[in-house]
Parts: C-alpha cells; sequence; structure tokens
C-alpha cells in the first residue's frame, strides 16, 4: 500500500486531463479540424485505456491488502471469511466505477432535446465520449484514499495507536473532518472552485450540441452559469436545455446551498472569543457594569434627597417639580434594576467559563479522596478477615484443648486422692484397693460422672 500513492495520483492525472483534451480535439471547432485530430484523441484514448487497467489492478491490490489485514488481524485461516456481502459491493462499486472510460473508437448516437424557451424539438449527432468522460471525475474519491495512505498526518504510528485505542476508524470521513478543522477555509475554497471547473466543462459537454445561441458552449459561459447557479441567484439569462446540463445545474445548488452554510459555520466560528479573550471582555464588562450600578444608585439617591426637599423642606410645596423628581426617581430604580440583571447575567456567563476548569479540580479530589477512603477501606477488611481467621482457628481448637484440660484435671484429681488414702488408712474402714491405671483409665471412661460425683 506504500506504493500504491505515485500510480493513483498519476493515473488519475493521466486519465481526466487527457480525456478534457481529447473532448476539446472532438467536439469544438470545425469538421475538418476534428478529422485532422483524430489520430491525437486514437492516442489519448489508447493512454486513458492503459491507465484504467493499471488503476483497476491497483485496486484490487488494495483491497487484497485490507482482506489480508483484516486476516491477521481476526486470526481467520480463510480469507473468504472478511469477504463479507458488504465489502464484494463496495469492491464491485469501486471497480465499475473506475472502469468507465472513454474507448478508443468513433462512435456515434442520436441526441434529443427540447430548447427551453421556444420548446422546439433538437436533434444532433453526438459522440459518445461524451457519455463516457463525464463519469470519469467519480474518481476524485480517490484523492481522499491517497491522503490516507500516505499523509504523515494520518500515518503516524502515535496517531493510530490512539485511534484504535479510541475505536476510531482512518477512513475518508474522517480525513475530510480532520481537513475541516485543521484548515476549514482553504478546504471549502479548494471544493468550491473545483467544483465550478469540474461543473462548467460538464455543462459545456451537455449544451454543446443543442445550444442555438452558442452561449453555453464556451467555458467562459459555462462558468457564469454555474456560478450564479451555485450561490443560488439565477438571472435566467442562461438556461440548459438538456437534462444532462439541468441534472448538472441541479447537483450545483445543492453543493452551493451546502457550501454557503459552511462557510457561515466557519466564519462564526472564526469570529467566536477564545477562553482568554472571553475573560478580558467579561473583566470590561463587570468593570463597565460596576460604574453604572454606582451611577444608578446615586441617582436614586439624589432623587430620594430631592422628593425629600421639595416636599418636607421647602414652605411652599411645587407639585410639577415634585412629579418630576418622582419620575425621575421611579427611572433610577428601573435602570439600578436592569443593571443588576446584566450584571447577574454576565456573572453567570463567567461562571460556565470558570465552572469547568474547577469542577474539572474538585471531580479530580473527590476521585483521589474516593481512591484513598476505599484503599483504606480494604486494608481495613484485610485485617478483619485475619482476625476472623485466627478466631475460626481458635474456636475449632478449643474443644482439643478443653478436652485435654480436663483430662490432665481428672488425672491429677485421682492422683491425689489416691495419695491421700495411702498416707492416711481408716482403722475401722478397710484400706481402698489401689486400682489399676488401666482400671482407672476403665472407669473413667465408662463413667467420667461418676468420679467426679466421688470427688
Amino acid at each position: 500500500m506504500g506504493r500504491m500513492k505515485p500510480a493513483k495520483k498519476g493515473d488519475m492525472e493521466c486519465q481526466i486531463y487527457p480525456i478534457v483534451a481529447s473532448q476539446d480535439l472532438l467536439l469544438h471547432g470545425p469538421i475538418s479540424q476534428r478529422k485532422g485530430s483524430s489520430m491525437y484523441s486514437l492516442a489519448l484514448k489508447c493512454l486513458i485505456s492503459l491507465s484504467t487497467i493499471i488503476l483497476l489492478g491497483l485496486i484490487i491490490a488494495y483491497h487484497a491488502r485490507e482482506v489480508q489485514l483484516f486476516v491477521i488481524d481476526n486470526g481467520a485461516d480463510d480469507w473468504r471469511i472478511a469477504m463479507t456481502m458488504e465489502r464484494v459491493l463496495l469492491i464491485a462499486l469501486e471497480l465499475l466505477v473506475s472502469a468507465v472510460h472513454p474507448v478508443p473508437g468513433d462512435f456515434k448516437f442520436v441526441w434529443r432535446a427540447r430548447l427551453a424557451f421556444t420548446y422546439i424539438p433538437s436533434q444532433a449527432e453526438a459522440d459518445l465520449d461524451m457519455v463516457l468522460s463525464v463519469p470519469m471525475f467519480l474518481r476524485l474519491y480517490l484523492i481522499a484514499r491517497v491522503m490516507l495512505l500516505h499523509s504523515k498526518l494520518f500515518t503516524d504510528a502515535s496517531s493510530r495507536s490512539i485511534g484504535a485505542l479510541n475505536k476510531v476508524h482512518f477512513n475518508t470521513r474522517f480525513v475530510m473532518k480532520t481537513l475541516m478543522t485543521i484548515c476549514p477555509g482553504t478546504v471549502l475554497l479548494v471544493f468550491s472552485i473545483s467544483l465550478w471547473i469540474i461543473a462548467a466543462w460538464t455543462v459545456r459537454v451537455c449544451e454543446r450540441y443543442h445550444d442555438a445561441q452558442d452561449v453555453t458552449s464556451n467555458f467562459l459561459g459555462a462558468m457564469w452559469l454555474i456560478s450564479i447557479t451555485f450561490l443560488s441567484i439565477g438571472y435566467g439569462d442562461m438556461v440548459p436545455h438538456t437534462y444532462c446540463g439541468k441534472g448538472v445545474c441541479l447537483l450545483t445548488g445543492i453543493m452551493g446551498a451546502g457550501c454557503t452554510a459552511l462557510v457561515v459555520a466557519v466564519v462564526a466560528r472564526k469570529l467566536e472569543l477564545t477562553k482568554a479573550e472571553k475573560h478580558v471582555h467579561n473583566f470590561m464588562m463587570d468593570t463597565q457594569l460596576t460604574k453604572r450600578i454606582k451611577n444608578a444608585a446615586a441617582n436614586v439617591l439624589r432623587e430620594t434627597w430631592l422628593i425629600y426637599k421639595h416636599t418636607k423642606l421647602m414652605k411652599k410645596i411645587d407639585h410639577s417639580r415634585v412629579r418630576k423628581h418622582q419620575r425621575k426617581f421611579l427611572q433610577a430604580i428601573h435602570q439600578l434594576r436592569s443593571v443588576k440583571m446584566e450584571q447577574r447575567k454576565l456573572s453567570d456567563q463567567a461562571n460556565t467559563l470558570v465552572d469547568l476548569s474547577k469542577m474539572q479540580s474538585v471531580m479530580y479530589e473527590l476521585m483521589s479522596e474516593l481512591n484513598d477512603r476505599s484503599e483504606d477501606l480494604e486494608r481495613q477488611m484485610l485485617s478483619l478477615e485475619q482476625r476472623v481467621e485466627q478466631l475460626t482457628a481458635g474456636f475449632s481448637a478449643l474443644p482439643a484443648h478443653l478436652s485435654a484440660t480436663l483430662n490432665a484435671q481428672h488425672a491429677a484429681l485421682i492422683r491425689l486422692l489416691q495419695e491421700r488414702d495411702t498416707k492416711t488408712p481408716s482403722p475401722n474402714v478397710p484400706a481402698l484397693i489401689t486400682p489399676t491405671p488401666s482400671a482407672n483409665n476403665q472407669a473413667s471412661e465408662d463413667s467420667p460422672n461418676t468420679s467426679t460425683s466421688n470427688c
């Protein structure tokens, strides 16, 4: 895939430019010039056919490499697993679009149309190359693929890694979005000029045979028609006669409306203040609003004093002057409220700018605190688990320990009783028969409660 850029780009240039020259040689000028230029046209058509075959081979190689990459990425054994119906249809459509080109030879067909204003039927013998040459402009989609495969911006390993981690596919749509983000004005300018040139040439080819006034048959006239259609002006001095020209003008109008909307969006985004500029603007507006609030408050106090002066301190009350100051007092209050409302709106806008960074820092602090607490909780849970395991082990060993302790106490008690009986025998009671150890053990095993009661 790394060697496909020069071939594809040169192949498009060898196909689009020669077909323009071929149409000029065949369709422009008198019949004698057309006959004299037939050899040049045949040579150009052969060159176009050869480059088309090369282009089809490169497209097949490109899709074969894509299938190989799919098989490697998914660990598939058979390449036919990657050939889904959607992929097959896409490859077939791409091959069909790229295979359309003027074939060597001189083929004619009868083209009928109806003139625009007079509605008179018009009939002319046209070259078949016109029908086959216009769809060749669809091959311009390969420019986006060339940029995708050979641009340093899209082939960088770090960019590919970030795209794979974020599940972003590097395709033609992503290339166009990136270009519109980096240089929107340049992209729109190049797209508009290219569209004008292609549409003007197509209209000139479509209207050549049925334009009685010979207006749209030259390139400048066709450019004028496309420009006024693209800008949605439509003076009406030029109109297309054939369905081919009408279709081109319709598509030009639709693309012009879309480009106009994009231009408005780009200009609006360029005129928008940056974050630093917004901070400066908010500071300036806040200073002005503070001054206006002070002036409005001073006006309220002044009018209040004047009303009090003319109603309480003056011997003769001038009612007209009092009403005048009352009106000014109400106006000052209204102005003070409106200025405070503007200041509140400005503070809300400033808060929205600052809240993002504050919220980010607060969320980071909360997340770090939650992580610390979770780590402490995990440590406490581990210590509790260890203690529970120790208690479980102690409880499991407790019966055996109790049994051993009771046996030892029982043996010691029997030994003490035997020693006491041996040292102090009773004269009236015959001496106790000293039990043998085996008998003691048998007695303790058979009736432990009896020995305890004897004790």
